[in-house]
C-alpha cells in the first residue's frame, strides 16, 4: 500500500481519486447493448449472456424445480445464518416506517403526505467471483416491507446456465416474484425496456461492476429510476494507537477482496500504527483464498498519516467513503462531525462485515464519492411520497386572494381564473 505523510490540501483531489474508468470510456459499449436489447429483446439478452457468461440458456427464467433443488443444496447452518440476518434486517427496516403526516395549514386547508410502494422493482445481484446472496436480503426484504407488487431479480448464470443455490434459496425466502438468469449490461437493459420474458420495472437496485454502474445511469435516460450510481466497493478506516492493528488490517482486506477495482484507505495520526497495519496486511494477505484479487485492490489503496483529528476528518469528508470505520480514542468527535459517508462502523468490535451481512443496516451504499449527496438503500427507497390536499369553502376564501395575486404577478391568468370563479360562486 502506498504511504503518504501529511498530504498538502491542494493535492487531496489527486490523492483521493478512485481507480475507476470514466463514463465516457465505457458508455459506447453500454449504449450498444441497450440498443440491441431494446430492438431484439430476449434474443439479444441470450446473445450477450453467451458472449460474456459463456452460457447457452434454454430458459431465462429460473423454474420452481431449480428453486427446490437449490433448497436442498444449501446446508442448514447457512440457512439459519441467512434467517438470522433476514430477521435483523427486517427489524431495522420495519422501524423506518413513518405514519401519515397531516396538517391544517390554514383554517379550511388540509394537507397531508402518504407513502405508496413502487409497484415494480428490479434487483441486480452480482454473481461471478462472489455470488452476493446477502444483497438479496438487503433489497428484497425492504421491497416486501414496502409492499412492492413485483420484485424481479437478475443475476448472471455460470457456464452451465445455473445460478448459485444460495442466491436462489435467499430470493425465494425473501419473496422475489421472478428470478432471471441474466447479468451485466444486458440485465439492466432488459429491466429498463422489458423483453418477452423479463418485465420492465420502474426502479433498479443493486451493486455491480463499472459496466453495470454506467448501465444503471443510462437507464435513467429511458425513464427508469435507480437507487444510486453504486460502483466498486470501498472502505476508509480512521484509527489511532488505541485500535488493534490486526483488526484494522482484516477490515481493509475484507473490502479489498471484493474486486480488483476496490479501494481501501487507512488514515491515522500515528506513524507507528500505520507500520503495524502494513505489516498485518502483508501477513493476512498471504493466506487469503482471494489474495490475487485483494493484492490488486491493495495497489489502489493508501495509508495516510495526518497530524491531527481535524485534518483527518476534513480528508474523510472530502473523500465521502462508502464504508467508514472509526477506531480511535476520541470516537465521538468523528461520529458527531462526519457528514459524508454511506455507513459508519464504530469501535474495535464493529467490523464492516457486520453491516455487509447480519447487523440489520443496509449494505447497498453510495460509492465513488456519491455519499456526499446520496443515501444508502432504506425502506423509503422502495416507496414514493405522495401529497394530498382538500380545501373547504372557508379555506378557499382564506387563501384565494393570495393565489390570485401571485398568479397575476406571474402572468398566468388561467391560474387566477380557477380561483376567481370559485370565490365568485361563494358570494
Amino acid at each position: 500500500m502506498k504511504k503518504i505523510y501529511n498530504p498538502n490540501r491542494k493535492d487531496w483531489s489527486k490523492l483521493l481519486e478512485r481507480p475507476t474508468q470514466t463514463v465516457a470510456d465505457i458508455e459506447a459499449t453500454v449504449l450498444n447493448v441497450f440498443n440491441e436489447v431494446k430492438l431484439e429483446g430476449d434474443a439479444a439478452v441470450n446473445r450477450y449472456t453467451q458472449k460474456f457468461d459463456k452460457a447457452i440458456l434454454k430458459n431465462i427464467l429460473v423454474s420452481s424445480i431449480e428453486i427446490e433443488e437449490a433448497k436442498q443444496l444449501v446446508n442448514d447452518e447457512l440457512k439459519n445464518a441467512i434467517q438470522t440476518a433476514k430477521s435483523n434486517i427486517e427489524k431495522f427496516h420495519a422501524a423506518q416506517k413513518t405514519e401519515k403526516v397531516f396538517v391544517e395549514t390554514i383554517d379550511g386547508v388540509s394537507c397531508w403526505q402518504e407513502k405508496r410502494p413502487i409497484q415494480k422493482v428490479g434487483l441486480y445481484i452480482p454473481g461471478g467471483t462472489a455470488p452476493l446472496f446477502s444483497t438479496i436480503l438487503m433489497l428484497a426484504v425492504p421491497a416486501n416491507l414496502a409492499g412492492c407488487q413485483e420484485i424481479v431479480l437478475c443475476s448472471p448464470p455460470n457456464k452451465e446456465g445455473k445460478i448459485n443455490p444460495a442466491i436462489l434459496y435467499t430470493a425465494n425466502l425473501c419473496g422475489v416474484t421472478k428470478i432471471c438468469k441474466v447479468g451485466g449490461i444486458q440485465a439492466v437493459a432488459a429491466m429498463t425496456f422489458g423483453t418477452e420474458t423479463i418485465p420492465h420495472v420502474y426502479k433498479i437496485f443493486g451493486p455491480g461492476n463499472q459496466f453495470v454502474t454506467v448501465a444503471k445511469q443510462l437507464a435513467t435516460k429511458f425513464g427508469v429510476a435507480i437507487d444510486m450510481p453504486a460502483g466498486p466497493s470501498e472502505l476508509l478506516v480512521v484509527a489511532d494507537d488505541t485500535a488493534d492493528a490486526s483488526f484494522v488490517a482484516s477490515d481493509l482486506l475484507s473490502q479489498a477482496e471484493h474486486g480488483k477495482d476496490s479501494q481501501v484507505i487507512l488514515i491515522s495520526t500515528s506513524k507507528d500504527f500505520i507500520e503495524k497495519v502494513e505489516d498485518q496486511v502483508d501477513k493476512q494477505l498471504s493466506v487469503l483464498p482471494r489474495k490475487e484479487i485483494a493484492r490488486a485492490a491493495i495497489q489502489n489503496s493508501k495509508l495516510i498519516y495526518v497530524s491531527n483529528d481535524q485534518e483527518a476528518l476534513d480528508i474523510i469528508n472530502e473523500y465521502g467513503p462508502e464504508h467508514f470505520i472509526v477506531c480511535v480514542e476520541n470516537e465521538e468527535y468523528y461520529v458527531q462531525n462526519i457528514v459524508n459517508a454511506g455507513s459508519v462502523f464504530i469501535g474495535n468490535y464493529t467490523p464492516e462485515s457486520a453491516g455487509d451481512y447480519a447487523s440489520g443496516t443496509n449494505h447497498t451504499l453510495p460509492t465513488n464519492g456519491y455519499a456526499k449527496q446520496y443515501s444508502g438503500v432504506n425502506l423509503d427507497s422502495f416507496m414514493k411520497s405522495m401529497t394530498f390536499q382538500k380545501i373547504s369553502k372557508k379555506g378557499i376564501k382564506n387563501i384565494g386572494n393570495a393565489i390570485e395575486l401571485m398568479a397575476e404577478a406571474e402572468g398566468l391568468q388561467a391560474h387566477k381564473n380557477a380561483v376567481t370563479l370559485r370565490l365568485e360562486s361563494l358570494k
